[in-house]
């Protein structure tokens, strides 16, 4: 056996020690399974990588492509169809929005009635729940930024509540499935508009952006709010896609040409004259016929690589920063020639340092400034107004800039400046004053005047992480030799994070952001949903494997772990792994193991997985070792069919390069599949 062999080569990996050397059929090799009403033993322990081309050579049995942009703070979708892959069509323009905010995406905010029912989502949700009488507002259910609760949630299960903005609770995946149909039902109608012969059924393919650093149980979540939604059933789960933002956001930087890029180091001309670069002839006058169209809602993207890709050798490296509202995410990329498809060169890394954060520092100021009760009492006694006051910081949040000399005017609420009357007897003024905040004025205007030493003090802690963060990524062996560092997703918009950016690492890279940043996630997932297999290499996040009965050597495995069983002495806890953390896995590569159920006549076999963040435990009972999971194989009967005697054998096989982890089983008795489901979100 190879200690990390190559996967592209259907070789073994990873060293599974001297028990399994020789993994001889009916050797006794015990799973060991916690709470498991009926063992199992292992028949033949190995660990192999087999290449699988079906997915290749399959051709599509969907018409469109459909992307949700599922955001933190905003969502959107576009579409294109499989008979036209070089157009991505944007979503109608929303109603409602911001003066000033461009409205191609709608906030992620969602509005229930007091009875629990779905009322509105977006901008119309927004500016509903805003009109709402303060008494009857306390009634209804308001979600907002709800999205992170996925992410902060260690132990989430399908029974996690949401809270909305007054308090009142409610199941997040009901929640989630709620703005999901949402979406479901804005895209066919759009669709049946622009192609009446469409079929509704099998004929999408939906893809759903997560962030590449939720974990398997976020990723389960999703999926399984999109089939309480409707989106798809259950039974055809390829339908659905997960793809993660950052990886979205590189598969379509790939397309892009020169003049549709920004790099943060160099002006534009002057007379804002394109890059002399070759555009085909066709392609120019398809875009300038869109361009002429001022309602257009399509982009055109290169049939094979844009301009910058096409400038790269192969094993050139770059990163991409998704910035988003929630969270930031990074992924290192490098390019494989001539096919262009793309491998990761080390896991996904990032963390809560998105947008929001810049939102909850504003929250923190207003409660050293009014006080922590009266800004929690505020909240819970008018909700509305408290949404009006954060749209009011958003948008002046989004003025924010590095160069700005005047102060930056955020709006108080009449109800907030009345309300603290009430409640504290004197008046916002007073309070301002007492709290000693100099970079904060009172305007008679009713206005807090922020300076820009104010505002940029607000957004430093957040920029500072992701500084921090990207550093600390730069300095890993694996990230040596990087090219660009594209800046991607909504809080890139931000001339203040570009700054910060620009200054820390333009002199290592080039810090390159995309046009239309807020969209690049978007776009990127429609073309994920047409050639998943763009991305073929992963990196596996964590270490996955199983609980084992090893055979006991003296001296080498500890007393307490013996069992004695039918006279022989086993080993107990051993933490056989299915890969290791960081471990490259490619596309269409499965890990396979084989089980024996215990009895003939059994009929479902329940398996633990574990996991952990580090490649060196032994046991499934160190430190950092976890119950992530449990494979469910439905046996069902054997019948006629099976062997008169001897052991049934259950092969399993183990997808780790896809976005989800994926299984599958077949009886070797009978050739049939085997009904294997896996499940993160039951623990």
């Amino acid at each position: 056996m190879s200690l990390g062999a190559r996967p592209d080569t259907g070789k073994v990996l990873g060293n599974l020690g001297s028990n399994f050397r020789v993994p001889v059929r009916g050797a006794q090799f015990l799973l060991l399974f916690w709470n498991c009403p009926v063992p199992v033993e292992c028949l033949i322990p190995f660990l192999a990588f087999q290449r699988s081309e079906a997915r290749s050579q399959q051709t599509p049995s969907f018409s469109v492509v459909v992307a949700i942009d599922f955001g933190t703070t905003s969502s959107g979708y576009a579409f294109s169809f499989t008979s036209d892959p070089e157009a991505i069509h944007m979503m109608r323009k929303w109603e409602g929005g911001d003066p000033g905010v461009a409205n191609q995406k709608t906030p992620t905010s969602l509005l229930l009635t007091p009875e629990g029912t779905f009322h509105s989502f977006g901008y119309t949700a927004r500016d509903y729940y805003h009109d709402l009488d303060p008494e009857e507002a306390r009634d209804w259910f308001y979600f907002e930024k709800f999205k992170m609760k996925i992410h902060s949630t260690s132990d989430l299960t399908m029974k996690t509540e949401l809270e909305a903005v007054n308090g009142k609770k409610m199941p997040a995946l009901e929640v989630f499935a709620h703005a999901l149909r949402f979406f479901k039902q804005h895209a066919v109608q759009e669709l049946k508009d622009q192609c009446p012969s469409l079929p509704e059924s099998d004929a999408i393919r939906w893809v759903l952006t997560v962030p590449a650093i939720w974990k398997q149980p976020a990723k389960q979540f999703m999926r399984e709010a999109a089939y309480k939604a409707g989106l798809v059933s259950p039974e055809t789960p390829e339908q659905l896609l997960i793809a993660l933002e950052p990886e979205a956001a590189s598969i379509y930087c790939r397309k892009l040409r020169l003049h549709q890029l920004i790099e943060l180091s160099c002006r534009p001309p002057a007379n804002g004259a394109e890059p002399p670069h070759p555009i085909d002839s066709s392609f120019r006058q398809a875009r300038e016929q869109l361009r002429r169209s001022r309602h257009s809602r399509t982009f055109l993207v290169e049939s094979g690589v844009g301009e910058l890709w096409s400038e790269m050798q192969a094993g050139d490296r770059y990163i991409v920063a998704d910035c988003g509202g929630g969270t930031v995410d990074l992924t290192v990329h490098q390019i494989e020639k001539p096919q262009g498809t793309l491998k990761e060169l080390y896991k996904a890394s990032g963390g809560p340092y998105g947008a929001v954060g810049v939102d909850l520092a504003f929250e923190k100021l207003l409660c050293h400034i009014f006080g922590d009760d009266f800004i929690a009492t505020f909240k819970a006694k008018r909700p509305a107004a408290w949404v009006d006051l954060t749209i009011a910081f958003e948008a002046r949040k989004r003025a924010a800039a590095p160069s700005r000399s005047s102060p930056l005017n955020i709006s108080l609420p009449f109800s907030f400046i009345d309300f603290y009357r009430k409640h504290r007897g004197h008046n916002v003024e007073t309070a301002l004053r007492k709290s000693n905040v100099n970079l904060v004025k009172w305007s008679s205007q009713g206005m807090l005047r922020m300076s820009p030493e104010a505002m940029n003090e607000l957004f430093q802690p957040t920029i500072t992480h992701i500084i921090q963060h990207i550093d600390t990524l730069l300095k890993k062996p694996e990230v040596h030799g990087i090219k660009f560092l594209f800046l991607v997703g909504g809080f890139a918009e931000s001339a203040m994070l570009q700054r910060a950016v620009q200054a820390a690492f333009g002199h290592r890279c080039r810090v390159i952001v995309p046009q239309d940043v807020g969209l690049t996630i978007l776009k990127g997932a429609v073309l994920f949903g047409l050639d998943p297999g763009v991305v073929r290499v992963r990196r596996s996040p964590l270490t996955y494997g199983v609980g084992v009965l090893n055979k006991f050597v003296e001296g080498k495995h500890p007393r307490e772990k013996l069992l004695v069983k039918e006279g022989k002495n086993w080993c107990t806890d051993i933490f056989e792994k299915f890969v290791t953390v960081d471990q490259s896995v490619a596309l269409g590569e499965v890990v396979q193991r084989s089980y024996c159920p215990a009895r003939p006549g059994q009929r479902r076999t329940i398996i633990n997985i574990y996991c952990c963040d580090t490649d060196d435990v032994v046991y499934i009972t160190d430190p950092g070792v976890r119950k992530c999971g449990t494979i469910s194989l439905e046996l069902g009967d054997v019948g006629d069919a099976g062997p008169a005697r001897g052991r049934r054998e259950i092969r399993t096989s183990m997808q780790f390069g896809d976005t989800e982890i994926k299984v599958t089983a077949l009886d070797m008795s009978t050739a049939r599949s085997v009904r294997a489901t896996i499940d993160f979100l039951s623990n």
